[in-house]
Order: structure tokens, then C-alpha cells, then sequence
């Protein structure tokens, strides 16, 4: 019998057409109640076995979990009132059962014991790695605090994630908030006209005469990037930069909650024994300590800063010389740089914007998985959040289900900014069989219009190979212990490997050809145009690159080395922009209040892994690069060694039985134009 409540229905495919927010509070009590009393039964379980210890309380965990997946997933694609309202009020109940389960210092004995047993001599590799990541996990966790220090954990926690819940929606919401209604259609000048028809439908959606402008990236970006009105730049450039700060709506202010979040973070990692809260999340990732982690982007910073500096020079001489700006603003930068790129190779990101059209660009993508693992994404069907959501099915040369995906393309109000993909279900080997695992891929990109089908700018376009690499990590696994399936019990600095290693394949000419196809006319990219795409490649790269270094260091001095007596978040900022940044945003931009990747998502005193993992996927595309005609054999070697392994061993183990050694930085240099 179908349960009434659909978060409560685990016998196939989510149904995402069915959940309402009154479906949440009841859901998630159930599931806690479910999840309490297998705990209970496992603290005195005995004798303690993988089957009578760790399968049942997987069970109980894994569908308190799902469920609740489910909801922080509609709350970040279908964000209303009345949802974020259930989320909010559900969220410290979850966080305590989390705490709590962490903290259980029974259940710790329970795992130690396991650990000392016979039959623990007889586990395989994945099921060594989830007991060894079990034992540190409740170390991390506080289960060897007192009583007192165990209720503060817990209590920090939850503030921590209520904290991180409002950090997200401050941003969401005054994103949604701004738009602005341009009268006169000369300010529109240079604009695409995808862009312009949207604008003129969203003004016509609110019963204006005009066009509406927003802070959406479909939008924004285009604005930034085209719009010959200086004025517009700015007036856009301003608004975004200084959302959730104390100069909009007092209500969506993220100052407080930076402030309070740092603290938090501080007083955790002392309560757990460590110096700083790096430490502590460095605990959990390949990097040594944060010491290092500094060499490293420092290290890259001294070879990228250069090649920043002299592409800062060139573009205020081309915008002096050439476009008549005596100075160079914050919101002149993307529109000067494409000004040049076209200048210096013939080449505009709007032109070629106009072959990428997105049945082409599916196509193309499905078709590198095809050749680089043998598999077939095929057409499938699921309930759904929203009707621009599609739904795929991956399957291997037998026809057999390897994994199942949703694919949500376009930017629109009440979903969040960015792109991401996330797990819904992960693989899992049960008494019934696998568990094949289901995931979510996530972009905000603008959709046609006219009946034309969208086009997507080539950024874009890598954008969605990145989260299509991630999607694989997570498909491909063949671990089937839940601890360690897929992402899971990966280090966060190797995580960005299979999803950065994924973009490369959208330089390739033969597969770039196959996936273009001219929104007017059908006629794949021109071989010409795309030369002049790979000359300007590494198009500014030094700036890009110090840019990315900039974020980096600021996420880890802000947890390593930061002293709020003596110093202020954006005072930290402006020191770590004297060392690296060759461009200066406005003393008034509040970038820190939108960096919700640190405050808000999995990146605190992690976001050096963009750049840590790009070390690794660079090296490990060379592996294709040397051995251009094996290509389904290296693909079958790296889902062998990488993606199939999850986090059943090391990252650092998993490269090096690919590459047959330890990674160098070489090729990230090489492939980024900085090599010499």
C-alpha cells in the first residue's frame, strides 16, 4: 500500500509531484522516531556483527536522510513561504538527532568493539573504511567530551545550521527582491536579444511597459558582459554586490550572521581540541594542516600574479586606447575583457553562444560519457518539481540500470543561484539487491524563446560538463556500502576531481563539432571559429586564477588565523586582496555576504579545493592527452581506479593507482598557459 505521505514512500522514485510543506513535520517525526529506536536497539545489540549493528541502524538513518534530502532540495529549487517555513522548523530536530548520533558514546564502544572482532579481520575495503571513518568521525563529532561539553556541541550545531539555512535564503530572497524597469530602449545597447526578449517578458509578466532587469545570472551576467550603457553596468554591479549587506533590507542582512557563524566555528573547533576551525576541517581532507594549504595557493599565487598583473595592464590600455575609459571600474571588467577578446581573436562569447544549442549540447554530453565509459544515457520518466525538469536513465552495454538522473537547466524566482549536484539516493548493496543511486543536476542558465530552442554560452556549457562530472562520481560507484558509495567518505579537496576533469572534454574540436548545431541555420561551429576559441583559452587566466586564490585564502585565514578583536571580515579581505588581487572591487562591493559556499554549503576552510582537485584533474586528463587513440581504455582505467571506488579508499591511493604515481602541478600550469 502507497503511504499517504509521500516522504514516507521509499519504494521507488521520489514523488516530487505529490510532497506539500504539511507533509514535512509529520514525515521527518516519524522518520525520527524510526531512526531513535534503531539506535537505541543498536547501543546494546550483541555480539556486535556488520549485520546485526551496521545494516540496521543504516537502514533507519538512510531513510530519515532521503527524506529530508528531499525537502533541503525543494527548498533549493522551489523555494515558497510555506516550505521554507516546514524546512526551518524541522531543521533543529534533524540537526539534534545528528548531533546526538555522533556523540553517542555507546554506539562508539559498539563500533570499537566491531573494530577488536574476529569478523573485522574479514571485512573488505569498503567496509575497513567506513569503521575506520566511523571511529574518527565520532572523535570529530564529540563523543569523548563531558556531558556539559557534549550539550554545547550539540547546541552550536544546531545554531550552526539554522544559521547557514537563513545565510542562504538572505541571499536568495534579495536576489528575488531587486529588479529594475528600463524605459528607454537605447540603455538596452549590445544587449543579446534573448536577454532583451526576456527583459521585455518579465516586464510584461508584471503588467509594465518596458523591460525588467534582474540580478538573475541570465541577466546579470549579460549585462555585465554587453551592455554599452556604463550606467546599467553599474546600476546592476552595485545592487548585486551589495545584497544581504546592511545597505538593503535590514531583514536580509548576513553582517550578524558571518559574525556569529565565525565565532561558532571558533568555539567548536576549541571545544573539540583543535587550534582553529581549519584544523579541524582539514581533519577529514587530504591536505595536511592549514600551513600547507597556505604554501600552496601561495605558491600558485607567485607564479599566477605575474600573468595577472601584465593581463590587468593589457585590458586598462585597450579600455583607455580603445573604448575611452580613462578608469577601469568593477563593472567595466567583464565588458572590457569581452571588448578585447574579440578585438584580439575575432571571436565573440555571444557568437559562438548561438551554436551551443541545448539539444546538441545533451547530446554531445552523453555521448563523451558513451566514449569514455561505454555507458548510454537514455530518456526516462519520474514525478517531477517542476516542468522544466527532465529525468535520464544511465545503462551499460547490457541494458542494465547503472544509475538515474534529474536534470533542472533553467534560472527562475524561488530557486537558488549557481549550480550544484546532489545526491537523492546512493547506491547500496541490500539483502534485495543493489540499490542503484539517483542523483540531481542543478543550473541556472536562460531558456529559449520564440520557439528556438536555449543556447548556451560556452561557459556555460563546461558548467554543465562540471556537474555532469559530479553526477558521474556519484553513478559510477560500484561500493556498495552507503558510508563510503559514491562522494561519500571522499576528501573534500579530491571531491572537485571527476567534475573539473569533466570540463576538458568541452575543448576537444571532434567533440565540440558534434555538439554545435546553429540555433538559425543548424550548421555545427566552424573550425575556424573555434580555433580562434582555443587561441583565447587562457584568455586572462593569470587574473582568473588569482581571483579563485583570493576566495581561497580568505576562507582560510578566515579560519585559521582570524582575530575578530582585532580586525574586521572585510578588513581580512582587503589584506588578503593586497597580496593577491590585481583587481580592486569597491570598498562598499559585500562580497563575504553572498559567499555562501563558506557560509551557507560544504566549502568552510575548504574552498582551496577547487584549486587543490584542478592540480589533480589536470594531471589526470594528461592521462588522455598522452594516449590520444586508447581513449575507452584510459575511461575504463579512471572509472576503474576513480570514479568506481567512492570513498572506499584514498584519494591520494585512487590517483596514484591511475596515474602510477603522485600528482604534479605541471599540467595545471601547462593547461592554464602559465607553464615556463
Amino acid at each position: 500500500m502507497t503511504p499517504a505521505n509521500p516522504l514516507l514512500d521509499f519504494s521507488g522514485l521520489p514523488r516530487f509531484d505529490a510532497i506539500q510543506p504539511a507533509h514535512v513535520g509529520p514525515a521527518i517525526d516519524a522518520l525520527l522516531e524510526q531512526a531513535e529506536a534503531a539506535v537505541k536497539q543498536a547501543e546494546t545489540v550483541s555480539p556486535v556483527t556488520w549485520e546485526t549493528f551496521v545494516v540496521p541502524l543504516d537502514d533507519a538513518t538512510e531513510r530519515l536522510w532521503r527524506a529530508w534530502g528531499q525537502v533541503g532540495h525543494l527548498q533549493g529549487v522551489v523555494n515558497t513561504p510555506e516550505l521554507r517555513e516546514a524546512y526551518n522548523a524541522n531543521l533543529p530536530k534533524v540537526t539534534r538527532f545528528g548531533s546526538a548520533l555522533g556523540q553517542n558514546l555507546k554506539l562508539f564502544e559498539q563500533y570499537r568493539a566491531l573494530a577488536a572482532s574476529a569478523e573485522a579481520a574479514q571485512f573488505d575495503v569498503a567496509q575497513r573504511k567506513v569503521l575506520d571513518n566511523a571511529l574518527r568521525d565520532f572523535r570529530l563529532g564529540g563523543a569523548e567530551l563531558d556531558d556539559a561539553g557534549k550539550a554545547r556541541y550539540s547546541a552550536i550545531r544546531e545554531e550552526l545550521s539554522a544559521l547557514s539555512a537563513k545565510f542562504s535564503q538572505n541571499v536568495l530572497d534579495a536576489t528575488d527582491a531587486w529588479s529594475l524597469i528600463v524605459e528607454d530602449a537605447a540603455e538596452l545597447a549590445g544587449l543579446p536579444e534573448d536577454v532583451v526578449a526576456a527583459a521585455r517578458a518579465g516586464a510584461e509578466k508584471d503588467g509594465k511597459a518596458g523591460w525588467k532587469l534582474t540580478l538573475q545570472m541570465p541577466c546579470y551576467l549579460p549585462v555585465q558582459t554587453y551592455a554599452s550603457h556604463r550606467p546599467l553596468r553599474e546600476a546592476l554591479y552595485r545592487a548585486n554586490a551589495l545584497r544581504a549587506s546592511e545597505f538593503g533590507d535590514s531583514a536580509l542582512d548576513n553582517s550578524g550572521n558571518i559574525d556569529r557563524v565565525l565565532a561558532l566555528r571558533a568555539e567548536l573547533a576549541t571545544l573539540l581540541g583543535f587550534a582553529n576551525y581549519a584544523e579541524y576541517s582539514i581533519a577529514t581532507k587530504m591536505a595536511d594542516d592549514a600551513a600547507q594549504v597556505l604554501a600552496f595557493l601561495r605558491d600558485l599565487a607567485a607564479r599566477a600574479k605575474p600573468y595577472a598583473q601584465r593581463d590587468r595592464a593589457e585590458l586598462e590600455a585597450f579600455a583607455r586606447e580603445e573604448l575611452g575609459l580613462e578608469t577601469l571600474e568593477a563593472w567595466d571588467l567583464a565588458y572590457a575583457s569581452e571588448k578585447l577578446k574579440q578585438a584580439r581573436y575575432s571571436y565573440s562569447a555571444q557568437e559562438v553562444k548561438q551554436y551551443f544549442t541545448e539539444p546538441k549540447v545533451l547530446e554531445g554530453l552523453f555521448s563523451v560519457i558513451c566514449g569514455l565509459y561505454g555507458l548510454e544515457v537514455q530518456p526516462d520518466v519520474a514525478p517531477v518539481w517542476h516542468p522544466d525538469v527532465r529525468f535520464y536513465r544511465v545503462v551499460d552495454a547490457q541494458g542494465g540500470l547503472v544509475g538515474q538522473f534529474y536534470l533542472d537547466l533553467y534560472s527562475r524566482e524561488g530557486k537558488r543561484g549557481g549550480a550544484w549536484m546532489d545526491d537523492c539516493r546512493n547506491r547500496r548493496d541490500t539483502a534485495h539487491g543493489v540499490q542503484t543511486p539517483l542523483v540531481y543536476l542543478v543550473c541556472n542558465f536562460g531558456r529559449g524563446s520564440d520557439g528556438k530552442p536555449a543556447t548556451f554560452s560556452h561557459d556555460e556549457v563546461t558548467t554543465l560538463f562540471h556537474e555532469m562530472g559530479h553526477g558521474l562520481h556519484q553513478l559510477l560507484t560500484r561500493v556498495g556500502e552507503l558510508g563510503v558509495a559514491g562522494i561519500n567518505g571522499v576528501e573534500w579537496d579530491a571531491v572537485e576531481l571527476p567534475s573539473q576533469f569533466m570540463e576538458n572534454f568541452c575543448w576537444e574540436w571532434d567533440r565540440v563539432q558534434a555538439m554545435t548545431a546553429h540555433v538559425d541555420s543548424g550548421e555545427p561551429l566552424p573550425r575556424a571559429l573555434f580555433d580562434r576559441m582555443l587561441a583565447a583559452r587562457n584568455f586572462q587566466s593569470g587574473m582568473f586564477t588569482v581571483r579563485q586564490l583570493e576566495f581561497a585564502l580568505f576562507d582560510m585565514q578566515l579560519h585559521s588565523d582570524y582575530a575578530p578583536a582585532q580586525d574586521s571580515v572585510l578588513q581580512l579581505l582587503e589584506r588578503v586582496r593586497d597580496e593577491v588581487a590585481v583587481n580592486r572591487p569597491p570598498a562598499w562591493n559585500r562580497f563575504p555576504h553572498q559567499f555562501s559556499h563558506i557560509f551557507a554549503g560544504g566549502y568552510a576552510a575548504g574552498y582551496y579545493s577547487y584549486k587543490w582537485a584542478e592540480v589533480l584533474s589536470a594531471d589526470a586528463y594528461a592521462a588522455f592527452e598522452e594516449a590520444p587513440g586508447k581513449v575507452a581504455e584510459t575511461g575504463k582505467r579512471f572509472r576503474d581506479e576513480v570514479l568506481s571506488r567512492g570513498g572506499s579508499r584514498s584519494a591520494a591511493e585512487n590517483f596514484a593507482a591511475f596515474r602510477g604515481r603522485a600528482p604534479t602541478v605541471d599540467a595545471l600550469l601547462r593547461h592554464n598557459g602559465m607553464a615556463g
